[in-house]
């Protein structure tokens, strides 16, 4: 049985359809869940593992716009099912996971049949949109030597004192290019804030005021 916190806003009746009609399914690390351009079939409720969503803009550059963890409402598939316009973005699963489809014409009938379930589907959606605004604040008008260096420091906030993630990873998250990556890291290793290694990133003195020229 389907366990999201989203199905608890229903009524007896409608949540019986609702796990009636759900598409449970796994999926293996590095699966593409969706593509840009593909219409949306349905709603992926996710209930365990890690699924990223990425943009990739004309230059080739990617960048990471959210994650989706247990309990998690995937916020581009809303805008792509209430809109009927095609995705912008991919999501491709990082750690196994297991999610729970919403078929369209199910979720249509949900939204319009239950105001509790619309106003959690809203709100996930409203958090969501906040989050990409600070993204896009953080994108526009952050330098990328202290965006680099405050995604390290958070880190290594959180104990990681070893990052296994390559360059080019570490350029999607960032939404830049990989050249500038390993030149702003260099600098950081030639200060002995980072130790660097293939697929490998040590953080041996990187300090909270650390900002690469």
């Amino acid at each position: 049985m389907a366990r999201h916190s989203i199905l608890d806003t229903l009524h007896d009746s409608l949540r019986k359809d609702a796990l009636e009609g759900l598409q449970a399914m796994r999926f293996p690390p590095g699966q593409v869940l969706f593509s840009a351009g593909e219409h949306c079939r349905g709603l992926p409720l996710v209930l365990d593992g890690s699924i990223k969503v990425q943009m990739t803009g004309a230059s080739g550059h990617s960048i990471v716009l959210y994650r989706m963890g247990a309990d998690d409402i995937c916020t581009l598939s809303i805008g792509c099912l209430m809109t009927g316009r095609g995705y912008r973005a991919e999501a491709i699963v990082e750690e196994v996971a297991e999610a729970a489809i919403i078929p369209r014409g199910l979720f249509d009938r949900l939204m319009d049949q239950s105001a509790e379930f619309r106003l959690g589907i809203m709100e996930s959606y409203g958090r969501r949109l906040d989050d990409l605004m600070l993204l896009v604040e953080e994108v526009a008008f952050h330098r990328m030597d202290e965006r680099l260096a405050e995604w390290l420091q958070a880190r290594a906030a959180d104990g990681q004192s070893v990052l296994n993630i390559t360059h080019q990873e570490l350029a999607v998250e960032l939404g830049t290019a990989r050249e500038v990556v390993s030149r702003l890291l260099k600098e950081l290793e030639r200060r002995g804030q980072v130790r660097l290694a293939r697929g490998r990133v040590e953080l041996t003195g990187l300090r909270k005021t650390a900002s690469p020229a």
